[in-house]
C-alpha cells in the first residue's frame, strides 16, 4: 500500500508542478495533497508543525496568485484604475484559457488605467507591471512546488 500511495504522491506533485503553468490545474494544492498522501505512508512521517505551515503557505500563495498582479499594477505607477482593471482582467481572464490568464491582468490593468482618462505611456506602464505581477505569481507557485518535490524526494532518500 506504501509503494501505492508514494506513486500517487509523486504524480500528484508532478501535476502540481505543471499546474502552476497549465491554468486548469491548481499547482500547490495538488502538491500538497501529493505531501499528505507520502505523509499517511509508513515510510515518511512529516510533523504537525511542517503539515500546518505548508498548508499556510499554500493558501498564502493561492491568495497572492490573485492579488499580485494587482501590486505589480500599483508599483509600476498604475492608479487605482489600473489595480482595479487587473483584478478584473484576472478574474475574467479564467474564462478564456490559457491566454487569459497571461493576458488577463495585462489588458484589465491597460482598459482600466484608459477609463481613468490616463494616458496610453502610464496605462502600458502598469498593464506591464501586471502583467510582471503575474510572472512573479507563477514562479513563487512554482518554487513553492519544487519544494514539494524536494522534500518527497529528500524524505524518501
Amino acid at each position: 500500500m506504501d509503494v501505492f500511495l508514494i506513486i500517487i504522491a509523486a504524480i500528484l506533485m508532478l501535476l502540481g508542478l505543471l499546474g502552476c503553468i497549465l491554468p486548469a490545474l491548481p499547482g500547490p494544492p495538488v502538491s500538497y495533497a501529493g505531501f499528505l498522501l507520502l505523509h499517511f505512508t509508513d515510510k515518511v512521517q512529516f510533523s504537525t508543525t511542517q503539515i500546518i505551515v505548508l498548508l499556510l503557505l499554500v493558501i498564502l500563495a493561492q491568495v497572492i496568485d490573485y492579488f499580485i498582479p494587482i501590486l505589480g499594477s500599483k508599483y509600476s505607477g498604475g492608479t487605482k484604475w489600473g489595480s482595479w482593471g487587473a483584478f478584473i482582467g484576472s478574474v475574467a481572464g479564467l474564462f478564456f484559457l490559457p491566454w487569459g490568464l497571461v493576458l488577463g491582468p495585462f489588458l484589465g490593468a491597460v482598459v482600466g488605467e484608459l477609463l481613468g482618462d490616463a494616458d496610453i505611456r502610464l496605462a502600458l506602464r502598469s498593464g506591464t507591471g501586471a502583467l510582471l505581477g503575474f510572472l512573479l505569481g507563477t514562479v513563487l507557485k512554482l518554487a513553492l512546488c519544487m519544494y514539494f518535490i524536494v522534500l518527497m524526494v529528500g524524505s524518501l532518500i
